[in-house]
């Protein structure tokens, strides 16, 4: 019996003998007058075991037959590996038409090792902050660098927009690495589709927030491209303030992950193209709704819709040397013009990249015509960003050469017949 039953032993026994009433026992049991009226008949008849309940030690009606967990186990084997209980469950009902409760699953992965349970982490309190009210109000943007396609492709880089009241993903972008031109590419289509945000909300990377003061220019590039769009840049003071991103990431790193390798996916342009079909079934799924139903997003204006390149674009300032040329990427760029070379000699000019690719040059806001040469000069200790420092290091690492299948040396046999 459990204590519960028993406890029920003493307060039967004072009915029994009407030393209480039925409503009192009933408060006293928090159990409906009914329900005592029921006990103490059984009670009566039967003695202690009429309050055992009666499926106890039984196998229960709704249980699982041992069989089909067994098939689901070698389904998940075959085609799972790796998933997590919750979405093995979903898949397995998405495409298997199999669905019994994910708690059942999860203890009978976690019989036959398929599944390891997490051990809980120590809790930190954080302050906490309300979400915005609305869509586009503060849009939380991040890169997540991860192995995407397992050991099928290279190491590359998420870009991850994720909306502040909905938690909806708004724009997921494949690149090599988190630079700025990545994020003005991925910043191009976003505003494409939904126009302008009130605020980006990032960490405190120097593509967003310059590490050095200067008296000169205080804004980054991609800063200097948000303020011409009256978008405002908010950075977070830790990864916990900016938690909807992170937690995202962490989503993403095991789902996505499980269904690029579900549809044989390896490159990342045809993730690219992937990736708004998985972002309409995950906001399906992640999605909540805002507090209030109004879209923040701004349309582009006409002018800042037709110089959207420009403004998009990676600016640096040069001075021209008395040849007309100066260095932009790892490339020399010289001037040409049919007028006196004088007036240009120590110019100051802006070489424009855009995210196509395209540079131009203008002097005083007129376009200049140039010629590049793709010199290989003694260029200095080049600076590299703390987040690319990694793809840095492994360009230099020289990877073991594993030979052929059919390489010569794999077909030698040795053996008692064999001279050598």
């Amino acid at each position: 019996m459990s204590n519960k039953e028993v406890n029920r032993i003493a307060v039967l026994d004072r009915l029994n003998k009407k030393e209480i009433k039925q409503k009192l026992a009933a408060e006293i049991l928090e159990l409906s007058v009914r329900q005592i009226q029921r006990l103490i008949k059984n009670y009566q008849k039967r003695g202690n075991i009429s309050l055992i309940h009666r499926n106890r030690g039984k196998i229960s009606n709704n249980r699982v037959d041992q069989k089909a967990i067994n098939e689901v186990l070698k389904i998940i084997k075959l085609k799972y590996v790796g998933f997590g209980p919750t979405l093995a469950h979903e898949k397995l009902k998405e495409n298997n038409q199999i669905n019994f409760s994910v708690e059942k699953l999860r203890l009978a992965m976690i019989d036959c090792g398929l599944w390891t349970q997490k051990k809980r982490k120590k809790i930190i309190v954080h302050q906490l902050r309300e979400r915005r009210k609305c869509l586009g109000e503060l849009v939380q943007i991040d890169g997540s660098p991860h192995k995407w396609f397992e050991d099928r492709g290279e190491e590359c880089n998420l870009l991850v927009f994720i909306d502040d009241a909905t938690s909806k993903l708004l724009w997921l972008e494949f690149c090599h690495s988190e630079t700025t031109m990545a994020y003005l590419r991925a910043t191009k289509g976003y505003l494409g589709l939904y126009g302008k945000p009130l605020a980006f909300y990032s960490d405190r990377h120097s593509i967003f927030k310059m590490t050095v003061k200067s008296s000169e220019d205080e804004s980054t590039q991609f800063g200097r491209a948000m303020e011409e769009l009256a978008i405002k840049i908010i950075c977070a003071n830790s990864p916990q303030a900016k938690g909807r991103v992170e937690r995202s990431n962490q989503t993403l790193q095991d789902r996505l992950v499980k269904e690029l390798r579900l549809k044989g996916i390896n490159t990342m342009e045809t993730a690219n193209k992937f990736l708004p079909e998985f972002i309409q079934k995950f906001n399906q799924k992640f999605a909540v709704t805002p507090a209030l139903d109004f879209n923040a997003h701004r349309p582009l204006t006409v002018v800042e819709n037709k110089n959207l390149n420009q403004i998009l674009a990676i600016i640096k300032e040069r001075t021209l040397s008395k040849n007309l040329t100066c260095q932009f990427d790892k490339q020399y760029f010289q001037v040409k013009t049919d007028k006196s070379s004088y007036v240009l000699r120590n110019a100051k000019v802006k070489i424009i990249k855009d995210t196509n690719g395209n540079i131009q040059m203008e002097y005083h806001g007129r376009k200049l015509e140039f010629t590049i040469f793709n010199l290989k000069p003694s260029f200095p200790a080049e600076i590299v960003e703390s987040k690319l420092i990694n793809n840095e290091i492994n360009k230099l690492v020289r990877k073991p050469s594993i030979p052929s299948a059919n390489h010569p040396w794999r077909k030698l046999t040795y053996g008692a017949n064999t001279s050598y």
